[in-house]
């Protein structure tokens, strides 16, 4: 099987030449090339800032860590032939921006399609949507509650279609909380070569077996993670994409010259030192460990379905109310918001979550917090 770039990425996409400026030669020196303002910011508190100059358009320090960090926790490092490095990454404001990138990089406006599998993340569907792109569905099973891909489907709907250009897939999932097993992965890349499988891992150091380092085996693989959840830098909006060297090349002559900011990179490279990694590690395992206590005690109250909807593989689980009574789960949701000001998530009009409430694992005291008002809202709903 052979795949080619060439045929899959859009013709003046695959030959955009990126922006360039002196700041990709020139770093130091008495910088009068980009019309910053030399006296630096004018905020009280802050002129000793470098925020005048405009941030650095590569992050290759960052980059190099990042590829490292995944190049150690391999768990493919039997069946890759080479590691990541700085140039397989592409980095984005979010993984939003990321996936944004991709779908414009590959996708014909008004012709080309993408396909999902739901239940999943929204912001494929309404990025293609803005990119006039058509989506086409392939659930996953979800009657026997392990949200994994229904693999012959896909590959007989991809050998179908021509047209579509771009298989995303959640891993973990959300809302599910699956993790995709790397079977069904390896299964679409080595039976389609018409496009690429996209895996979205934005949970993936809650449970491990990133896909990153396959990038460099499989060419029709590209994985997106992000800073936001297990890294606990949502605000800095940083979206990272692992992808071939050729393919992360395009898609860095498409981003915007400077789109990741100096705020952004100074945090970013920060939290890839080791004794920040060591931290990011653990607090996921006690994320772990509070998601465990929360399951155990949710499901146990009167009017919870006894078993847990989707999987444990992210920082967040969905229950499911009552035999999946939407009107009641409803109800417990804004309950739980306007009342005892504890804010979940109501995804009972996803496939196959009717009824489920979706509950980020907070800290020790916010889960006692919630389990008590859980206790309380729960009896006094008819």
């Amino acid at each position: 099987m052979t795949f080619d770039l060439e045929r899959i990425v859009r013709p003046k996409i695959f030959n955009l030449v990126p922006y360039r400026c002196a700041r990709d030669d020139f770093t130091e020196g008495i910088l009068l090339d980009a019309n910053e303002n030399p006296h630096g910011p004018r905020v009280v508190g802050h002129q000793d800032a470098n925020l005048h100059r405009y941030p650095d358009p590569h992050q290759i320090e960052f980059k190099k860590a990042m590829a490292q960090y995944r190049n150690k926790t391999s768990a493919f490092k039997d069946i890759c032939s080479e590691p990541l490095s700085e140039e397989n990454l592409c980095l984005g404001v979010g993984s939003d921006e990321s996936i944004d990138a991709v779908i414009r990089a590959c996708c014909v406006p008004g012709k080309e399609k993408i396909m999902i599998m739901p239940p999943t993340y929204s912001m494929y569907s309404v990025c293609a949507n803005i990119n006039d792109v058509d989506v086409v569905q392939c659930p996953l099973t979800y009657q026997n509650n392990s949200f994994q891909p229904d693999t012959e489907a896909v590959l007989k709907l991809l050998d179908s279609d021509p047209l579509i250009k771009l298989v995303f897939l959640t891993s973990p999932g959300n809302p599910t909380g699956a993790k995709i097993d790397p079977k069904h992965i390896i299964k679409i890349l080595e039976n389609w070569e018409n496009g690429f499988v996209v895996v979205d891992e934005a949970y993936i150091d809650f449970c491990g077996g990133s896909t990153a380092p396959l990038v460099t085996k499989y060419p029709n693989l590209i994985t997106l993670q992000t800073l936001s959840k297990s890294f606990g830098l949502a605000g800095i909006r940083l979206g990272i994409t692992f992808a071939t060297v050729d393919f992360a090349r395009i898609l860095n002559a498409m981003k915007a010259p400077y789109n990741i900011s100096s705020i952004t990179s100074e945090f970013a490279v920060k939290a890839l030192k080791e004794e920040n990694i060591k931290l990011m590690e653990e607090t996921s395992n006690e994320i772990n460990r509070e998601k465990a206590r929360l399951l155990k005690e949710l499901t146990a109250l009167p009017l919870v379905d006894k078993n847990h909807v989707g999987g444990l593989d992210a920082n967040f689980i969905m229950v499911r109310i009552h035999g999946g009574d939407n009107k009641m789960a409803q109800e417990l949701y804004y309950k739980l918001a306007t009342q005892s000001g504890v804010v979940v998530r109501f995804r009972g009009n996803e496939l196959g979550c009717q009824g489920c409430l979706r509950i980020t694992v907070g800290t020790a005291e916010e889960n006692s917090t919630l389990i008590e008002e859980f206790k309380k809202n729960l009896p006094s709903i008819n």
